[in-house]
This record gives C-alpha cells, structure tokens and sequence, in this order.
C-alpha cells in the first residue's frame, strides 16, 4: 500500500472521530481528507481497478466456462428435426494463443501505468491541497493586516482634517489620505474575495462544507526547501512521464500479439454432454441411438489469410509508435519545466528575502518614528515627528508586510511544486505527518 495512501487513511479515521466539533482542520488533515476523498483520486483508483479486471479476463479465458441449455417439445412429426436433447452442458476454454500473452503482457503494463497515474494524481492533490491551505493562511494574515491598515488610514483622514483646519496642510494632503483609505478599503474587498474562493476550493478538496471552515496556521509545518544543487541526470521523472512509458509498452505488447495472430496455431478446450429426449422417434431413423451422450476434444486453429487481422496488426504498431513518441515528448517538457521551475524558485527566495528585509527596514524607521514622538528627534532645529507621520509610517510598514506575505506565499508555493518535480513530495508530506500530532478538527 502506497505510503500515501496509508496517511490518508490514518487522517481520515481520525478527521471522522471529530467530525461533530468541526470548525477548524489541521494541514496535515487536510492533505489526509483530500487524498482520501478528491473525486481525482476515486477516479484514477477507479483506473486501476478496471486495468486489473482486464487483466483477470484475459487470464480467465484459459479456465473452461460452462453452459447449460434445455430445449423440451412435443415428438416429432416425420423425420426428427432439430436438437434432440433435453438438456445439454457445454464447457469451452482456451489452451494456447501466441496473440494472448502478449495482450496478457500489454494487459500487465497498463496496470502499471495506471498505478503510475493514481500515485501522479495524489500527488497532484497533495500539491493543490497544501497550497491552496497556505494560499488560505496568508489570506487571512492578508486580511488583518489590510484591517490594521485601514485603521491607520482613517486616523490619518482624520488627522490631516484636523491640520487642515488649522491651516497646517492643503486640500490636496487631505485627498491623498483619503485615496489611501479608499485603495484600502478596494484591496480589503479584494482579499474577502479571494478568501472565500481559496476557502470554497478548499472545501472541494477535502470533501467538507465551506460554512464555517476554518485552518489552524500554526499545523502549517516548517518547510525544508528542496535542493537545487542536485544534477539533472539523478532526478527521477515523474510518475505522469513514466505512466506515459508504460502506456506505450502495454501498446507494444498489443501490437505483438496483433502481428503473432496470423500462422500460428490457437488451441482450444471443448466438452459437451447431452441427454436426449428418448419419447422421440430417433430411435426408428438411428441404429445406435442413446439418451446419455458426451464429447470431450482440443480444437486446433491455423489463421492463414485474414487481411482485417493483418491491417489490424499494421494500426497497433503504428499506434505503439504513436504512444512511444507521446511519452518521450511528455519526458522532455517535464524536463524543461523543472529546470524552470528550479530557477523560479531561486529567483522568488531573493525576492522574499529582499520582501522581509525591506519590511524590518519599514518596522525600524516606524521604531525612530515612535521613540522621537515620545522623546523629539533631539535637534531643535530638525523637522519634527507628528502623529502624521507616526500613521504614514504604520501604513508603510503595513504595505511591506503585505508584500512579505505575497512573496513568501509564491515562493513556498514554487518550492512544493519543485518537491513533486524532484520526487520529494511525499517524503515531506510524511515528514509532517510524523512530526505534527494527530489533532484534527478543533473548534475556533
């Protein structure tokens, strides 16, 4: 049982137990719920279930079916006509065709490729679901912050007013403030919108109602960001890649058995037993008659001419090309697209880094700004700092701790991506499952 598997369904017993107090679901929860439930996952499960069935009708042609008939009349009138048994068993297999081990084969493969599919679409899932949570979380974050903002904003509309009055600033120093507040006030909208889409998304995911759902930012793990030092050569390929590999086998191995049908030999197994109506009048037409009969032989068939099976071989080949040149084309834009997103992920840690430090840099002038409003700046003769500037300086500070949360948000979300593209996404989402405690649903 895949180890993602096993987590979802450890999450899930225990996101049941608590299900009456639901409010608020945990990470790790959350990635459990979705993998347990998303309709993606019962859908490529649902694959893999049908490619093994396939392969156990294939295997069952070789186990002998049995069929039971019955075909009871009146006698005869004249010389008997039709079936002359009451009741008759038949029992037919198949002993030997060079075309079915290769359709067994093909059969075999795309089992493989299906399994290949269900483990790229959990994590495809994990992947969505751990950055739509994170999306959530700074949303929230966002939001407060826009909060806090407006408030600022507001006190400084009222105290440019207040100056204005006293003829300390102009009409155009009291616009600009309140353009302030309205771009506030647009930005807040903006985030209440995006909350509830991130949430609603959320809420698909995991198989939840949106009412009410809430996360808990603190379950949100310490991330360990991928190494990008690693050659290219020693990254594995995707499972999506190597599902497409394994397609274009099981479509090999069908245009093998395809081209193997033609001159050879097909062996089949056939037994009958009837039982004859014995009120007719067989007995006057057959010297020998008897109501108990039975027959039991192998059938031996040699395809020498049949120009549909033969196009038919020529169409598989050409579609087992086909595949083949789909999977190496799958191969190569997986290829370049971790190779960019390797380079998009440094770039977004430099600008989240040079985010943070201009937000610090923000958080310590509005430091000189308060101690100066408190203590004056210590020159008689330099400008002085006013409860104006104490509020421009939040509303700064607040505007750069936006963008930290923007430019973190896009850059953990490029380095989960580069995770599922290094094959290190399910490694760190057991990590998380192994380090968080199994606490689920809490109530806000």
């Amino acid at each position: 049982m895949p180890r993602l598997l096993r987590f979802a369904i450890t999450c899930t017993v225990v996101a049941a137990a608590s299900l009456p107090a639901m409010a608020q679901i945990s990470f790790t929860s959350a990635v459990g719920l979705a993998l347990k439930s998303n309709p993606k996952v019962l859908i490529a499960q649902a694959d893999v279930d049908k490619a093994r069935a396939s392969l156990r009708e294939l295997h069952d042609a070789y186990i002998p079916n049995v069929v039971a008939g019955a075909g009871v009349g009146p006698p005869s009138y004249g010389f008997p006509l039709g079936q002359p048994s009451l009741f008759n068993v038949t029992s037919q297999s198949l002993v030997f065709s060079a075309a079915q081990s290769g359709y067994i084969r093909a059969a075999r493969a795309s089992i493989k490729a299906a399994t290949l599919t269900l483990t790229d679409v959990r994590e495809a899932v994990t992947e969505d679901t751990a950055v739509t949570y994170l999306a959530l979380d700074r949303d929230l974050q966002r939001r407060t912050a826009l909060r806090e903002q407006q408030g600022y904003a507001d006190r400084l509309v009222s105290i440019v007013q207040d100056r204005l009055n006293a003829g300390q600033d102009t009409p155009i120093d009291l616009t600009t403030a309140k353009l302030s507040v309205a771009q506030i006030r647009l930005s807040l909208l903006r985030a209440d919108d995006e909350t509830a889409s991130d949430r609603a998304h959320l809420a698909r995911l995991i198989g939840l109602p949106s009412q009410g759902l809430g996360i808990s930012g603190s379950s949100i793990p310490p991330f360990n960001a991928p190494s990008l030092d690693l050659a290219p050569a020693t990254l594995p390929n995707s499972p999506a890649v190597e599902s497409a590999y394994a397609n274009a086998r099981s479509k090999q191995e069908i245009a093998r058995g395809d081209a193997r049908y033609l001159w050879r030999p097909q062996i089949s197994f056939a037994a009958q037993y009837s039982y004859f109506a014995s009120y007719n009048n067989y007995q006057d037409y057959y010297l020998n008659f008897q109501t108990n009969n039975a027959a039991v032989g192998i059938q031996i068939t040699v395809p020498l001419f049949d120009m549909l099976h033969k196009s038919k071989a020529r169409e598989s080949a050409i579609d087992a090309t086909h595949a083949e040149r789909e999977a190496d084309l799958a191969r190569d834009q997986f290829i370049e697209g971790r190779q960019k997103i390797r380079h998009a992920t440094a770039e977004l840690a430099a600008q989240a880094e040079v985010a943070t430090l201009d937000q610090q840099l923000a958080q310590q002038q509005l430091d000189i700004v308060l101690v100066q409003l408190k203590s004056g700046s210590g020159n008689p003769s330099g400008p002085q700092m006013t409860p104006k500037d104490e509020e421009k300086s939040r509303i700064a500070e607040r505007e750069k701790f936006l963008t930290v949360l923007d430019t973190s948000f896009e850059m953990r979300k490029a380095e989960i991506n580069l995770l599922r593209q290094t094959g290190q996404l399910e490694d760190w989402v057991q990590s998380v499952a192994q380090s968080q405690p199994s606490t689920t649903l809490k109530p806000e």
